[in-house]
């Protein structure tokens, strides 16, 4: 086997040793595909590229995972930078690498301190700016010395304004999260990096400081359960109530069911009364009305027959005065027949001017 490949190799290069031109076309070749391989340069998924042209100074920022050209003979530059998620953490006592510092220690506006054991956040590079990571941070990943100053003092800024109080109220922390977030976004953006997220767990006080938030927090869970007590009282003073007004309601239906059955007996009375009152009222006006028909007709009568025995009368006065005294003494005698009149004479002055008549039978003076 050993023996035809060296007669390969002799003959191959015989054929060279008689056409030297062949030699020249390989050689320009390789040549070709050496040049080709390195003007080539592969950007792969989670990397972003900087091209720069040495001669026009253009800096280029590439993006999109593949195959670049790179100019040879120092015509380009290309510098291929990490830009998948970094992971920078404050976590320990004391400075361990780039990415891993001590943790963070920040003084509350009340004065006390508290302490994050481990704290996360998660960045990246802007792939459009590339170009100012390079020029702010240098090549390979010198851009991560812009994490620590930036994260360190921002964080302490934003929770230092909060309270021992306020900084255990997940709200609050939430909100000095959120703030410290686009704080250290607005400052890194200007070197071509932005924060995705920021993870801080609970902070970490005193022990004294701590056993009274544990206090307190069992208080607020004590709260919690005295809040669901009432809330299952309040419910069932409702479900009461409600059954209570049910059965009241039960109540007043069944006594305005037997008001209205009276009232309906009532107002049924009340028609046949008013009918009987009409009844009777038409009766008693029939009879009223007989009655003053009757009376009307006797009165008539009866003035009639007053009406002739007064012109008698008047006829029998008038003749009477028209007769002789004699006739009148006569009549007189007759009326005062049977009675005797008793004269005394009696006086109550010395002169007499008159005489008077007193105690005369039948009122005669």
């Amino acid at each position: 086997m050993i023996d035809k490949l060296k007669d390969g190799a002799k003959k191959f290069f015989a054929g060279f040793s008689e056409n030297q031109s062949h030699f020249w076309i390989v050689g320009a070749a390789l040549f070709l595909i050496i040049i080709g391989a390195r003007s080539c340069v592969t950007v792969e998924p989670g990397e972003v590229a900087v091209r720069v042209n040495n001669i026009t100074g253009d800096v280029e920022s590439i993006t999109r995972p593949g195959m670049i050209l790179r100019l040879p003979f120092g015509i380009h530059s290309v510098h291929i930078l990490d830009a998948s998620p970094h992971t920078f953490t404050m976590k320990g006592n004391k400075n361990k690498s780039k990415l891993l510092v001590r943790e963070l220690t920040v003084r509350a506006k009340d004065g006390s301190n508290f302490v994050f054991k481990d704290t996360t956040l998660i960045f990246r590079i802007l792939g459009d700016k590339a170009q100012k990571v390079i020029s702010d941070g240098g090549l390979g990943d010198g851009f991560i010395e812009w994490m620590r100053p930036y994260a360190r003092s921002i964080l302490r800024d934003e929770f230092g304004k909060e309270s021992t109080t306020t900084v255990s109220d997940p709200s609050k922390f939430g909100e000095a999260t959120d703030a410290a977030k686009t704080r250290l976004n607005a400052a890194l953006k200007q070197h071509g990096l932005i924060v995705s997220k920021i993870v801080t767990p609970r902070p970490r006080f005193s022990q004294k400081y701590e056993n009274l938030i544990e206090s307190r927090n069992e208080a607020e869970n004590q709260l919690t359960v005295i809040d669901s007590e009432l809330e299952r009282a309040k419910t069932a003073r409702g479900r009461k109530v409600a059954e209570v007004q049910r059965d009241e309601n039960a109540i007043l239906q069944a006594k305005r069911a037997a008001l209205e059955n009276q009232l309906a007996t009532a107002v049924t009375s009340q028609a046949d009364t008013i009918r009987k009152v009409d009844t009777l009222r038409i009766q008693e006006i029939g009879k009223g009305e007989a009655a003053l028909s009757s009376a009307t007709h006797r009165a008539k009568e009866l003035k009639g027959e007053l009406t002739a025995k007064y012109s008698a009368r008047k006829a029998e006065i008038d003749a009477f005065r028209t007769q002789p005294v004699e006739r009148v003494m006569e009549r007189l005698g007759e009326r005062l027949k049977g009675v005797t009149i008793s004269i005394q004479p009696w006086a109550n002055d010395a002169s007499p001017s008159r005489i008077q008549l007193g105690g005369a039978v039948g009122g005669a003076r």
